[in-house]
């Protein structure tokens, strides 16, 4: 399968090196807002021998038209910004192309829009696509299925700089019916993302914690993603579809 990467920041770097290394699927661009790095490749950037084109361009000078037309894709991958829907939405959705987004934050604008563009093309969008944190909030909702009455901590960590309390810890607490505001934040050093929710029961407590080591989560959440969307037909997917039919008992 043909792949084009929107962004190339710390994450989309770290998911283009896993994706590289891949072989079910073909990095064929990345597209970035900044003419840094532009018509230079991706292996090239990491010194890594590789067959796959992964050219680099720059959106103020190639656009998403002319992009497609030249390097064709079967599926965009998405960790820019809440605005990079906006470059490449409705032309992959005409092209019917499938969209993978990772972005953490979206208004109502942008979820609203992946809901139209989901009537044409397969769309799927997570706010943490790493497969270990998914995990934990399927397994989170199983719990808070069994015992409803149980009294339920939200903690997140991420490195000092990141703004706003995680994404994935708000939708972890939207699943779970906990106030958002409870959710307990800290903000430190270069912790790449933690987050553990913390069920109190009398005489017992039970925690469940992701914690990505590495940014190269992300890349591997991608691929698992991509390969359990090949089958899926037209729509919005989140992680809970991708993950529920390996949670069927024979």
């Amino acid at each position: 399968m043909k792949v084009g990467l929107i962004g190339f920041g710390k994450t989309g770097k770290a998911v283009a090196s896993v994706l590289l290394q891949n072989k079910e699927l073909c990095l064929e661009w990345v597209l970035r807002q900044s003419t840094v790095l532009e018509q230079r490749s991706v292996p090239e950037f990491f010194g890594i021998p590789s067959d796959e084109p992964g050219l680099i361009y720059s959106s103020s000078k190639t656009t998403i038209e002319e992009l497609l037309d030249k390097h064709p894709v079967d599926i965009i991958i998405d960790f820019s910004s809440d605005q990079g829907i906006y470059t490449y939405g409705k032309i992959a959705a005409e092209r019917k192309i499938r969209i993978i987004s990772a972005i953490s934050h979206y208004k109502e604008e942008e979820i609203e829009l992946l809901s139209e563009l989901a009537l044409q093309t397969t769309v799927f969008w997570s706010p943490n696509i790493t497969l270990g944190v998914n995990y934990l909030l399927f397994a989170a909702k199983f719990l808070k299925k069994i015992a409803p009455w149980v009294d339920i901590e939200i903690n997140e960590e991420h490195f000092k700089l990141k703004e706003g309390t995680s994404g994935t810890a708000i939708k972890i607490a939207e699943a779970l019916d906990v106030e958002k505001e409870t959710i307990n934040t800290v903000r430190a050093g270069g912790i790449v993302g933690k987050h553990e929710v913390i069920f109190g029961f009398p005489y017992q407590t039970v925690r469940l914690i992701h914690e990505s080591i590495s940014r190269e989560a992300f890349g591997t959440g991608v691929i698992f993603v991509a390969e359990n969307l090949k089958n899926k037909g037209i729509g919005l997917y989140n992680f809970e579809d991708i993950l529920l039919p390996y949670f069927k008992l024979n």
